[in-house]
């Protein structure tokens, strides 16, 4: 993988060109700047399904040989927070 060495009004000027290069595996380095900032593809991490979550939880509960219980002030806030929640405006998306 190289190494781009750039200004930061270079960077500017053509910003959508050093996105290009970055995403073709290039890595920017601006380095007249204080301090430095280096522009890099970062690699996407998968998620876990919430399958795998609960296969996990069962798996952990048997290891520990007892059910694990969320702690009351944690299960409060989540509580509050699905209480609070409201439905998701999808109008713009039409």
């Amino acid at each position: 993988m190289a190494t781009i060495h750039i200004s930061e009004a270079d960077a500017a000027r053509d910003f959508t060109g050093l996105m290009e290069r970055v995403r073709a595996g290039e890595e920017v380095l601006i380095d007249d700047v204080s301090p430095a900032v280096k522009l890099s593809v970062v690699p996407i991490r998968a998620g876990r399904s919430l399958s795998e979550s609960i296969a996990l939880a069962e798996a952990y509960t048997k290891k520990l040989g007892y059910k694990p219980v969320m702690d009351a002030a944690f299960a409060a806030d989540m509580e509050e927070i699905i209480r609070k929640r409201k439905p998701r405006d999808t109008s713009a998306w039409d």
